[in-house]
């Protein structure tokens, strides 16, 4: 699924194209990604207001609400997830296509829609009154789109998260500090790719039990994964790390050149380096 960066693009691109626009008309009618609101629900709690706002927690998004009219009472949440391979399609009045989300493995140029993009993928729609629309497009049908969506359980975002919450959350148990990074309730954001990246720059092994780093491994773990997270979002996507090309049968080390090895770790396929990852 799409990790904290490609969120963060999605969340962006609500934010730099589709606020304060007024809501005319919404397509909730695919039954899946909006369970559990029957069709009709989501549509009657957004018609006339405008999203006000865009932010994240990780891997979560939501669209704060205008009040109706003249209203000063905010509306709900709108919570927007991306699942495996989602993207936000926002269009401007005269038609410009502003989008963000998961990676579209750079084989189309920007400002115009994805060949073979079929409509039936546009899971989610808001209109807006100047004619302009956006959409969740998502053609493996695994995202969601929710009201006031319940974050209560998610932990510190990744890209934000200080060294000393950081390695209180991490030291909890003994498991393997991959398992760790991945676990959302101990920080929210990282996913397959960003952990391994972020273990690979911080040299540290994935397999390693958490109560057996030291201070300063665990300071070394922070700043890596603010450098991995920031990287990631700047360069557009985790897709960009350094280590990431390298992560397959045969491939090498791009600091020491040792080959890379693989293994399963928190239920993950996952590569580092066996010389400076040990």
């Amino acid at each position: 699924m799409p990790e904290l960066p490609e969120v963060e693009s999605a969340r962006a691109t609500v934010e730099r194209a589709g606020l304060h626009r007024r809501i005319v008309q919404v397509d909730d009618t695919d039954t899946w990604e909006c369970r559990p609101h029957p069709p009709g629900e989501i549509r009657a709690a957004l018609l006339g207001r405008s999203l006000t706002g865009a932010f994240r927690r990780g891997k979560s998004m939501w669209c704060e609400t205008s009040g109706l009219g003249r209203s000063r009472t905010p509306g709900p949440v709108l919570g927007l997830h991306l699942g495996m391979s989602g993207r936000i399609l926002v269009t401007g009045p005269d038609g410009t296509l502003t989008e963000g989300g998961d990676w579209l493995g750079g084989r189309y140029g920007q400002g115009g829609e994805e060949p073979g993009r079929k409509a039936v993928w546009d899971r989610f729609t808001l209109t807006f009154a100047d004619g302009g629309t956006l959409r969740l497009f998502d053609k493996r049908r695994l995202g969601r789109v929710r009201l006031d969506p319940d974050t209560s359980a998610l932990g510190p975002d990744a890209e934000l998260v200080d060294a000393a919450e950081l390695a209180a959350r991490l030291r909890r148990g003994r498991s393997p500090v991959k398992a760790r990074l991945l676990d959302q309730s101990v920080v929210a954001g990282v996913g397959n790719l960003l952990a391994d990246e972020t273990l690979w720059q911080a040299r540290l092994s994935p397999r390693r039990p958490v109560d057996e780093l030291t201070d300063a491994e665990l300071d070394r773990l922070h700043d890596a994964l603010h450098t991995a997270t920031r990287a990631a979002i700047d360069q557009g996507g985790v897709h960009t790390g350094e280590v990431i090309p390298f992560r397959g049968a045969g491939r090498h080390c791009p600091r020491c050149g040792a080959e890379m090895v693989r293994d399963t770790v928190g239920g993950r396929t996952t590569w580092w380096c066996p010389a400076e990852q040990r």
